[in-house]
């Protein structure tokens, strides 16, 4: 099993910026790739951005490049989603991921956060 705990969600004016983290404990070693999704009211849960876990490589979909960075710390225990240029668009709640399986940097996610809500106001 791997536990994720995410934070620093919250309300945030049309322009501004939040972070978020996500701690990850327990069987982290199955961690292919880490990655952010959002899910908006009435709408499917998205893909946002992901990292892989070994070399790195880094995907972002096109909605928030430019915009949103993720990044991890040096110990893979932690990774996050820095978010500039917030729009009203980008609420929604946002979701850390494990991926542990291969097919796809947004598919194969076996664990999941509970969920930290962003809110954008216009």
């Amino acid at each position: 099993q791997v536990q994720l705990v995410e934070s620093g969600g919250g309300l945030v004016q049309a322009g501004g910026s939040l972070r978020l983290s996500c701690a990850a404990s327990g069987r982290t070693a199955v961690t292919q790739a880490m990655g952010w999704f959002r899910q908006a009211p009435g709408k499917e849960r998205e893909f946002v951005a992901a990292i892989a876990w070994s070399g790195g490589l880094i995907y972002y979909t096109d909605s928030v490049k430019g915009r949103f960075t993720i990044f991890r710390d040096d110990a893979k225990t932690t990774v996050y989603l820095q978010m500039h240029g917030l729009k009203p668009e980008d609420t929604a709640v946002y979701y850390c991921a494990v991926q542990t399986s291969a097919g796809g940097i947004d598919r194969g996610y076996g664990y999941w956060g509970q969920g930290t809500q962003v809110t954008v106001s216009s």
